[in-house]
C-alpha cells in the first residue's frame, strides 16, 4: 500500500484548483435566503470549464477521449470541488460513466462515453432507494421479455426490460439526460438501467435537499428500457455503489478541510480580553479534536479509494474499507461544522458569511452517507463472516 499520489493524480488536482479558483462560496445560492429550490439548474458555466480542462473524463480510457486515471484521481478532484461548494454533478456523471465503461456493452459505450467526457451528456445515479434507508436495488423491480437473454459482455440483449418502482432523492434529476437506476430481477440479480429523462413510464416529483438544490423522486411504472441500455454484469452495482460512497467521502473531506481553515482564520483574528480566542485552551482543544477527525477521514478515504482503484485483496472485502471511510466521513463532517458554528458564535449564522452554506452542504453529505451506526453494523457483519487471523 502506497498513499503517495502519482504525478498524473497530482496534476488532476492542480487542474481542478485552477478551474475552481474563481468560484466564490459566498456567491453559491443559499437555502437560508431562498424558498424552495435555490436554482433551476446546476452551474453550467463551471461545467463547461471542467469539460475544457478534461476533468469530466478522468476515468475514461483514451479511446473515449479520457485520461485513463483511477478513483483516487477522481477523489482528489472532488475534494477540491467541495472546498468551494461547486454546484455540478461531477461525482454522479463520472461514476455512472465509469460503470458503463467497466460493465456496459460496446454499443452503449460508443453512444455515451465520449459525449459524457466532453460534458455534452449529463448522468446521474438513483442510489438512495425508496426511502433513503433501504437498499437502492430493492426499490425497483425489473423483468425482461421472454425472448431476452444476457450477453457475455454484460449488456442485455433481446427484449426490453420493464421497470417498476420508486427511487428517492435522485441528485440533479431535473438536469441529467440519463439516470442510471439499479433494479432487482425476479431471480435476485441486480442490474443497472440507463433511463432517459422524460422517458415514457417515468415521472419526477420535486424534492429539496438541505443545500436547497433540487432532487427528484423518480417513479417508474412499466417503463420499458432497451436491452442495449441495461447492464446485467455481475458486480456492476456493487462497484458503482462503492465508487459513489468514496466520492461522497471525498466531498466531505474537502468541505471539512475548508471549514476548519475558516475556523482557524476566524479564531486567530477574533479577540476577547485582548487576546485571539485561538490562544484559549478550550478553543484550541476543540480545534485539535476536529483536526484529528480530518486526518482520520483522510486516511480511511485513501484506503478505500486505493482498494477500489487497485482491486487489491485484503483481510476484508473492499466494502469493509468503504464502511470505515463512511463512518468517519459522516460523523466527522458533522462534528467539524458543529464545532465551527460554535467557535464562530453568532457570526457563523450570518447569511453574509459563507459558513451557513457549508453547514447545509455538510448535513446533505451526512444524510447521503447514512448513519455511522448502520455502517458499523455492516462492518461487524463483515468481521463475523471473515474472521481475522
Amino acid at each position: 500500500m502506497d498513499f503517495t499520489f502519482t504525478e498524473e493524480q497530482q496534476a488532476a488536482a492542480e487542474a481542478a484548483r485552477g478551474v475552481l479558483a474563481d468560484v466564490a462560496p459566498d456567491g453559491v445560492p443559499s437555502p437560508a435566503l431562498t424558498r424552495g429550490a435555490v436554482a433551476d439548474h446546476f452551474d453550467r458555466t463551471l461545467w463547461a470549464r471542467l469539460a475544457d480542462a478534461d476533468l469530466l473524463s478522468l476515468l475514461l480510457h483514451e479511446e473515449s477521449g479520457g485520461a485513463g486515471l483511477d478513483a483516487v484521481a477522481l477523489c482528489l478532484v472532488l475534494r477540491e470541488s467541495a472546498k468551494v461548494l461547486a454546484r455540478v454533478p461531477l461525482l454522479e456523471t463520472s461514476a455512472a460513466a465509469a460503470a458503463v465503461q467497466a460493465y456496459g456493452g460496446s454499443e452503449l459505450k460508443s453512444a455515451l462515453l465520449a459525449r459524457a467526457g466532453r460534458g455534452e451528456v449529463v448522468l446521474t445515479v438513483a442510489a438512495h432507494g425508496r426511502t433513503g434507508h433501504d437498499a437502492a436495488e430493492l426499490a425497483v423491480t425489473a423483468r425482461q421479455d421472454e425472448e431476452g437473454t444476457a450477453r457475455s459482455d454484460g449488456a442485455g440483449s433481446g427484449g426490453d426490460w420493464v421497470l417498476d418502482g420508486v427511487q428517492t432523492a435522485v441528485p440533479w434529476a431535473y438536469d441529467a439526460d440519463h439516470i442510471l437506476v439499479p433494479a432487482r430481477t425476479g431471480d435476485d440479480r441486480s442490474i443497472l438501467a440507463l433511463v432517459p429523462r422524460g422517458h415514457a413510464g417515468t415521472a419526477l416529483a420535486e424534492q429539496i435537499s438541505t443545500t436547497g438544490e433540487r432532487l427528484g423522486e423518480l417513479r417508474l411504472e412499466s417503463a420499458r428500457i432497451s436491452a442495449r441500455d441495461v447492464i446485467t454484469a455481475d458486480g456492476a452495482w456493487e462497484w458503482l455503489r462503492g465508487l459513489l460512497a468514496i466520492g461522497t467521502c471525498a466531498l466531505a473531506l474537502g468541505l471539512g478541510e475548508r471549514v476548519l481553515r475558516m475556523t482557524g482564520d476566524y479564531t486567530s483574528e477574533r479577540k476577547q480580553f485582548g487576546h485571539p480566542i485561538a490562544s484559549f485552551q478550550a478553543v484550541a482543544v476543540q480545534a485539535a479534536d476536529r483536526y484529528i477527525d480530518l486526518r482520520a477521514m483522510e486516511v480511511t478515504l485513501w484506503q478505500a479509494a486505493w482498494r477500489i482503484a487497485s482491486g487489491a485483496q485484503g483481510a476484508l472485502p473492499a466494502s469493509g474499507d468503504i464502511a470505515v471511510a463512511k463512518i468517519w466521513a459522516s460523523e466527522g463532517v458533522r462534528r467539524i461544522v458543529q464545532t465551527a458554528q460554535h467557535l464562530h458564535g453568532g457570526f457563523g449564522a450570518d447569511v453574509d458569511y459563507p459558513l451557513h452554506r457549508y453547514h447545509a452542504w455538510a448535513k446533505h453529505l451526512e444524510l447521503s452517507l447514512g448513519p455511522a451506526a448502520a455502517h458499523e453494523e455492516a462492518l461487524g457483519d463483515l468481521l463475523a463472516a471473515h474472521p481475522l487471523g
